[in-house]
């Protein structure tokens, strides 16, 4: 039998400001909000102001850091069990939902499921389909190629690289059978994949119009690493759900964001981290560097215009925080708001409403009667986006406390 159990003493964000409030739930769902609640047990909250459980919208859980060297020469199975320790440090941060944007297969999602592991509720894209000489060909120029974990293809994980609009059709339908929840393409180089460039356009109009067809016909949509303006666009004239990062935003780039309704995800963590990851002396290649640091600027100031326009935006980071204690992917919050207009309580709706809203998450991102009962206690004022890690005093997922 479920108790009822008030969270009590606390101030609530309601996704424009915060109010003194309890928060009343019952199972796995909030059943009252408001002042003087009663229940079987309480929960203090004083001090502290509650929110609803968080959302990243990007990360990658099988990889723990930016040293794809180490990850070489490591065996098969271990991202698997590193991915356990990274789900439960998202838990730690109050992360109660998260798209892994490659990587993580069904059986990850399915051991969560199971409650053989703990972490967030998992969406997958499981891979990420790249040309020949895309974000996703690890070819080297010596003739090999880098295997790095999160791309390696295996029973549960497709091949990445695809060509043509027959393969590309065929890639979409086998990685959907793998049971991804969503579909996503690189129509852009990137940043750490070295040989391509992220300014250049990948995949033509019709191996792009192929995947609207599939992911239409599917019922789910694909979402798209696009960093460079040309394959920013194109990914939107044909139906991405998401553009992630955004690095070069012109006129027309905005305007079709406006005019489709796909969200941004900037993850402005994944450029600094690897800034800051080489500034620390891992071994990132010098191309990637120099790219990495070129791009930050240029990033933040199309992220800057895309929300003076008002672009929708949803969180995510794309970099995995987990090999060093000082990272988190809470910084986003943060790097939002001082790079744009944004306000605390923008970054906090885009970590939450808005994030629940891309997902499709219709019983998340809320906290209001009958939505699940995924909520975060932080301490401190509600405008203050510093340390948010080190700030988490309780975790609800489900109506459970698992932190």
């Amino acid at each position: 039998m479920h108790t009822r159990t008030v969270f009590t003493g606390g101030r609530v964000f309601d996704g424009v400001t915060t109010a003194q409030a309890d928060v009343a739930i019952h199972g796995d769902r909030i059943v009252d909000v408001g002042i003087g609640l009663d229940g079987d047990e309480a929960v203090d909250c004083t001090g502290a102001f509650i929110v609803p459980g968080l959302f990243d919208c990007h990360v990658h859980i099988m990889a723990s850091d930016f040293d794809v060297a180490r990850s070489e020469q490591e065996p098969f199975s271990l991202p698997y069990y590193e991915a356990v320790r990274n789900l439960s440090l998202l838990l730690d941060q109050g992360i109660t939902s998260a798209r892994d944007a490659a990587g993580a297969d069904a059986g990850v999602k399915r051991a969560i499921a199971k409650n053989l592991i703990e972490g967030p509720r998992l969406q997958t894209a499981i891979v990420m389909l790249s040309q020949t000489g895309g974000h996703g060909d690890l070819h080297l120029p010596s003739g090999g190629s880098r295997s790095m974990a999160m791309m390696m293809p295996h029973p549960g994980r497709p091949r990445s690289v695809r060509d043509g609009v027959d393969d590309v059709r065929r890639g979409v339908r086998e990685i959907l059978r793998a049971g991804a929840d969503a579909i996503k393409v690189a129509t852009t180089g990137g940043v750490m994949s070295t040989g391509d460039d992220p300014r250049h356009a990948h995949f033509r109009d019709d191996e792009l119009a192929v995947i609207a067809e599939e992911v239409a016909a599917a019922g789910t949509y694909f979402f798209a690493h696009a960093q460079g303006t040309e394959g920013i666009k194109a990914a939107l004239r044909h139906g991405a759900r998401s553009i992630e990062h955004g690095y070069h935003l012109d006129d027309e780039a905005i305007d079709l964001l406006l005019r489709t309704g796909a969200w941004l995800v900037p993850t402005l963590s994944a450029t600094q981290a690897i800034v800051d990851a080489a500034d620390r002396g891992v071994p990132i290649p010098a191309e990637s560097q120099a790219l990495a640091r070129e791009a930050v600027g240029a990033h933040r100031a199309s992220f800057a215009r895309a929300v003076d326009a008002g672009v929708k935006v949803a969180m995510g980071t794309d970099s995995p925080p987990y090999g060093h204690p000082s990272d988190s992917n809470l910084d986003e919050l943060l790097l939002m708001t001082q790079a744009s207009a944004m306000t605390p309580a923008d970054a906090w709706r885009a970590a939450t409403a808005n994030s629940a809203a891309l997902l499709r998450q219709d019983d998340l991102g809320a906290l209001a009667p009958g939505k699940i009962a995924d909520l975060v206690v932080v301490n401190g004022e509600v405008d203050d986006l510093r340390g948010l890690r080190g700030r988490i005093r309780s975790v609800i997922l489900g109506g459970r406390r698992v932190r």
